[in-house]
């Protein structure tokens, strides 16, 4: 269950015209902390998404489904059931004994998943799949919602990075 901070920025991320993906990176955030703070673990970096993603759709986030064809048939299906949840298109079934198991089976699973490396190498790898031309596309269209003032400290940082590297 997302803490209602999460719910809130989630929201003031929609009002502010920011995609989805933005909006759904709020859970993500969240998933992270969790895992981070010794409440649970993941099996891997992609199932720790996969969590935050799933806890957006239920929370009423617009992010579809993946196309058939893009992932396992099984998290098609789980990804379909959390947004028709959160959409209000079903009721979605209480089903304690199996969220208890769940909760169970995560806190055995490795905590060092969520730390700042394994997070890096998963951006990287995730980004060497999109083309140039996709992830050139993608900086344009955050740069849009940024605002003046987030574009000019962006500018800073960027500044600080290429010095501190140089």
């Amino acid at each position: 269950m997302p803490d209602k901070k999460t719910i809130e920025k989630a929201q003031k991320d929609k009002r502010e015209g920011k995609s989805p993906s933005t909006q759904a990176g709020e859970f993500v955030h969240e998933e992270i902390d969790k895992i981070r703070q010794g409440e649970h673990g993941a099996r891997s970096t992609q199932q720790a998404i996969a969590i935050g993603l799933s806890e957006a759709r239920r929370a009423g986030v617009d992010l579809p489904p993946p196309k058939k064809g893009k992932v396992k048939e099984s998290t098609r299906k789980s990804a379909e059931y959390a947004y028709e949840a959160g959409q209000g298109e079903r009721r979605p079934k209480r089903r304690p004994q199996v969220s208890k198991a769940v909760s169970k089976a995560l806190e055995h699973e490795p905590k060092s998943t969520a730390s700042h490396e394994a997070l890096s190498q998963q951006a990287k790898r995730a980004a060497s799949r999109r083309t140039a031309e996709e992830r050139s596309a993608a900086a344009k269209k955050a740069a849009e919602t940024k605002g003046a003032r987030g574009r000019k400290q962006a500018a800073q940082k960027a500044a600080r990075t290429r010095a501190h590297h140089a």
